[in-house]
């Protein structure tokens, strides 16, 4: 039962009390009855405007909740003139007022904070309490594209404040880092991502050019007067005079043989290290794919492989140096070629600027995706791993974006961004 509705009952029984009472007490006189009759009614009427003063300070604090629940902050009361209930509506208003500032004041920290995650360098991915992707800044899915929640899914595994280093596509990369705050007193994570691929390029060549010219200055120093010596041996009439010595001639020819392909070998590394600048000329892409085609014609042809070419009938001129853009072709094709278990099809497609060599070979294994650019990285037994490596160089120097990846079973694509 309310707390208003006892008051009035009470009063009410009080004075139906004091009714039967009057009504006992003056029965025999009339005047005395009647008086006590009026006083009785009158004090009705005044407990009655009691209520009605006690009870509106209790109507206006029920309308303030309201106001509060419905979080409208614009509901104020105007003073009534009675002292008691105007310091209450005053302090009301006051708070009112406090309450409308902040919300003001959050409602413009919110918009200045999501202003800045859209607007921020730093790809922002921002998680709810079930670690699901809950906001994505544009810097973030320029970079990650698809592979957004794969990223978020390689993020589970740190903890809050670390840190790791990711190759999605298996070119560029990452930093990602975890971190997060408090979200109505529960924890909420967020991933901040920024991409480091420059960085880790000029180290990864700094690094591999120091070694490259290490082991091409030992390797030359010590073939050239080893070879000298062999082939002297060699050219000596009076050593070979003797049949018993053909076994020995025979080890020293493997010898000289194996120390050219050596010298080979180091001059392949040696591209790495010598590749000359970016000389950018008119070209035209269509013709230089045909042409790389054709090159490659009768090695396809060995392992049963046929080209198929979607190209524009039209020339396609790019500003691009031709040889070392030659060099890339080879090098994918023949990539293709070899990934290949039996025979299958290499398609060429240009279109709108986007060049796409697909195979139809094994693919490219999760384990492998990430270290596919990496220097001296190769799947083959006897590979260098410099191919890709060399094709990354070329791409990143003329300012192409491309990747590398198998988009299903059976198709695996080697994609390049002509700017």
């Amino acid at each position: 039962m309310k707390l208003s509705t006892k008051y009035i009952l009470f009063i009410s029984v009080l004075h139906l009390v004091c009714l039967v009472l009057t009504y006992l007490v003056f029965e025999k006189n009339k005047v005395l009855f009647i008086l006590a009759e009026v006083f009785i009614v009158g004090s009705g009427v005044l407990s009655w405007s009691l209520y009605r003063q006690l009870i509106s300070p209790l109507n206006h604090l029920k309308e303030g909740i309201n106001a509060i629940k419905d979080r409208d902050f614009n509901v104020k009361f105007l003073p009534t003139g009675k002292r008691e209930m105007d310091e209450l509506i005053e302090v009301y208003n006051q708070m009112m007022d406090e309450l409308r500032a902040e919300r003001i004041k959050q409602e413009e920290q919110h918009f200045f904070l999501e202003k800045l995650i859209q607007t921020s360098p730093t790809g922002i991915i921002i998680l709810d309490y079930d670690h699901q992707v809950k906001l994505v800044n544009p810097k973030a899915l320029s970079m990650l594209g698809t592979q957004i929640e794969e990223v978020t899914a390689l993020a589970n595994e740190l903890k809050a404040g670390g840190t790791k280093l990711i190759r999605p596509n298996g070119l560029r990369a990452y930093k990602l880092q975890k971190s997060h705050f408090i979200d109505r007193g529960f924890a909420r994570f967020f991933l901040m991502i920024e991409e480091v691929t420059s960085e880790i390029f000029e180290a990864e060549k700094g690094v591999y050019e120091k070694v490259i010219r290490m082991m091409a200055h030992e390797v030359n120093n010590t073939i050239g007067p080893v070879n000298s010596i062999l082939n002297l041996s060699l050219q000596t009439k009076k050593l070979w005079e003797h049949g018993d010595q053909e076994a020995l001639r025979n080890a020293l020819e493997v010898a000289v043989q194996r120390n050219q392909n050596l010298n080979l070998f180091m001059r392949n590394f040696a591209d790495l290290v010598k590749l000359s600048p970016v000389n950018r000329r008119k070209m035209d892409l269509v013709a230089l794919i045909y042409a790389v085609a054709a090159l490659m014609e009768i090695k396809a042809a060995e392992a049963n492989v046929t080209f198929e070419f979607i190209l524009p009938e039209d020339p396609f001129f790019i500003l691009a140096d031709l040889q070392q853009m030659e060099q890339v072709m080879i090098n994918v094709v023949k990539n293709a070629l070899e990934a290949m278990e039996r025979e299958g099809v290499i398609r060429f497609v240009l279109k709108e600027g986007r060049l796409v060599i697909s195979d139809n070979g094994k693919g490219i294994s999760e384990i492998h995706n990430e270290q596919l650019f990496s220097p001296f990285f190769s799947t083959k037994k006897d590979g260098q791993g410099i191919g890709l490596t060399l094709v990354r160089e070329i791409l990143v120097n003329h300012g192409f974006d491309f990747f590398l990846k198998t988009i299903k079973q059976g198709q695996t694509d080697f994609v390049i961004l002509i700017k």
